[in-house]
């Protein structure tokens, strides 16, 4: 790829193959995928499927909400750090909601070989980073005012803007192209080929614009910052929920490059909007915290062990969700067996019941027996 068309491609110059605006619905301080179960995580900003809770879901379950993506066929579940406007005065923050957050699928890439994955998760980026050099170059992470260039001013890629936007502030990344559907491990393909046992699937970006409007203005330092802090740690999570017929199609369909195509399904036309009678809100609302200073509260003491963007926390997902598969089976090999113990004990009451009904009419056919009149 050019570097023009590479700059392009994520200054959003160029058509995707497809996409899908997707608004937000929740504010909440918990990550399923890095940390399933907890409510100690920094500040998420969630779009799509309203299922999501501090639990980690599968497809299926994804698809039982309600979701804000356009396309009605994505149930999908995406989530980034909270973007803070930050007043140094009075060192307060305030959550940016973002103006608009679009998933795009196969941008600038060659027709996928299988289709992403059911209960596919990732995460793309780094949420330790504090500066360029912990950036994961296979991201192409980039902060720009929308219209402008990455580098305006001389700045880096993943640094904040220097001087005000005159449009919206934006940022946009990439996710992991290459898959194995079995193990649902993941990675980024080198110099077009995928590692041993994957194959290449569509590749999600994420491209997100903020109205930063009322932060006014700034020379040098923006006025802003992530909920895991400098620019740098900006990352995005995904759980797969697309229709598997929608999932297929992006396989088969989307097969001219930088051109739009749209992505039709079972549930209506690409831009049909959510089919769901009710709007999507937090499914856990009395725990976990939207608010920032009372998510650091619940974040003392925890230590997040993290290594995003790397395979080997791709390995260490697919471990998590094997575990939540093995503790499925654990509970239904336990239920079998209860059933199966209870089964035995009906047994043996039933043999029990039958010796004692045998006993009781050997006992009468006794009674009855005539005795012979002596002579």
């Amino acid at each position: 790829m050019s570097k023009f068309i590479m700059l392009a491609a994520a200054a959003g110059l160029a058509q995707a193959y497809t996409n899908t605006d997707v608004g937000q619905f929740m504010l909440k301080n918990i990550d399923p995928i890095v940390m399933p179960g907890e409510y100690k995580s920094h500040m998420h900003s969630f779009f799509g499927s309203d299922t999501v809770t501090k639990d980690l879901p599968t497809s299926q379950e994804l698809r039982a909400g309600c979701s804000t993506a356009k396309n009605p066929n994505d149930f999908s579940v995406y989530w980034v750090p909270t973007l803070y406007h930050v007043d140094k005065a009075s060192n307060t923050r305030t959550a940016i909601k973002p103006k608009r957050f679009t998933a795009y699928y196969n941008f600038e890439k060659t027709a996928a070989e299988v289709p992403i994955p059911e209960n596919y998760n990732a995460v793309a980026g780094n949420a330790d980073a504090t500066s360029v050099a912990d950036v994961n170059s296979n991201t192409k992470l980039a902060w720009l005012c929308e219209g402008e260039k990455f580098d305006a001013g001389g700045k880096e890629w993943s640094d904040f803007p220097l001087s005000t936007c005159s449009k919206n502030l934006q940022v946009a990344f990439f996710f992991q192209d290459c898959v194995n559907s079995e193990t649902l491990e993941s990675a980024y393909s080198s110099g077009g080929k995928c590692p041993e046992g994957m194959k290449t699937m569509p590749q999600l970006r994420f491209s997100i614009r903020y109205d930063v409007k009322s932060a006014g203005s700034w020379k040098g330092d923006a006025p802003f910052e992530l909920a895991c802090g400098a620019s740098h740690c900006m990352h995005g999570d995904f759980i797969n929920g697309w229709l598997p017929e929608t999932a297929k199609a992006m396989v088969t369909q989307l097969t001219e490059k930088r051109k739009f195509q749209s992505l039709d399904g079972p549930n209506g036309k690409t831009r049909a909007g959510t089919i769901c009678k009710r709007s999507a809100v937090d499914q856990d609302p009395k725990n976990g915290t939207s608010d920032y200073e009372e998510s650091l509260e619940m974040m003392k003491g925890t230590k997040a062990v993290r290594n995003i963007g790397k395979r080997s926390l791709q390995a260490s997902i697919s471990r998590n969700f094997a575990s939540h598969q093995e503790q499925t089976r654990d509970i239904a090999a336990r239920r079998a067996h209860q059933l199966h113990e209870q089964e035995a004990r009906d047994a043996v009451a039933r043999r029990e019941l039958a010796l004692h009904k045998e006993r009781h009419d050997a006992m009468r056919l006794h009674s009855r027996q005539v005795i012979p009149p002596r002579k």
